[in-house]
């Protein structure tokens, strides 16, 4: 049986501006926010890995954090955010998740022009903030740095979104497509009011 409990899911392509948009919501909505990649960067610092299939292995275990921190909440009956590029292989665990709690969604996916978002990837890429375990495939430790890998391209940035369904994910309930290609375009207004009304809803 659903209750007004609710999870507000941000996704969406690479570089799209999904931890902005979860950043910003968990400050103006007042709700705890959880971040894959975050979850990501702590074990890059403390385990590190020595190959791409070392770092497969670490996204695998900080999404089973990510759904375990998901079921906290929900044992608590406490409404938060997680962020994070779902794909179709993430929907399983996250349905069972929301049918055992009752759980309602909100999906807030993130997507543009693939070109201009892609170069906005590639300055996230070369930019010294971001964390050196995202941009390398081949070996990282907090002691050693990391082994410099090449930047995807244009092709295959396209190629990894559409074969892994990055932006038209949903498992249920309303969604809200944001075309993020120009921030300053965004109508933040309808975006809260829409979020409002979903939140608002009763069962």
């Amino acid at each position: 049986m659903k209750n007004n409990d609710f999870v507000i899911l941000v996704t969406g392509i690479p570089a799209s501006g999904k931890s902005m948009l979860a950043e910003k919501l968990s400050t103006d909505l007042g709700l705890p926010w959880f971040s894959k990649d975050r979850i990501k960067e702590e074990l890059f610092d403390t385990i590190g890995f020595a190959s791409r299939e070392e770092k497969v292995r670490l996204g695998v275990a900080s999404t089973e954090v990510l759904y375990y921190l998901a079921e906290q909440m929900m044992q608590c009956g406490r409404s938060f955010i997680l962020e994070n590029n779902f794909e179709a292989a993430s929907g399983p665990g996250l349905v069972r998740l929301l049918e055992r709690y009752g759980y309602r969604t909100l999906t807030l996916r993130l997507t543009g022009d693939y070109a201009r978002i892609y170069e906005r990837f590639v300055q996230r890429e070369n930019s010294p903030s971001r964390h050196p375990g995202h941009v390398t495939n081949s070996h990282y430790s907090r002691e050693e740095g990391a082994a410099p890998s090449p930047t995807i391209t244009l092709e295959q940035y396209i190629a990894g979104i559409r074969a892994r369904e990055m932006d038209s994910f949903c498992i249920g309930g309303p969604a809200i497509t944001l075309d993020t290609t120009d921030f300053s375009r965004v109508d933040w207004d309808k975006l809260y009011q829409e979020i409002e009304k979903f939140v608002l809803e009763k069962f």
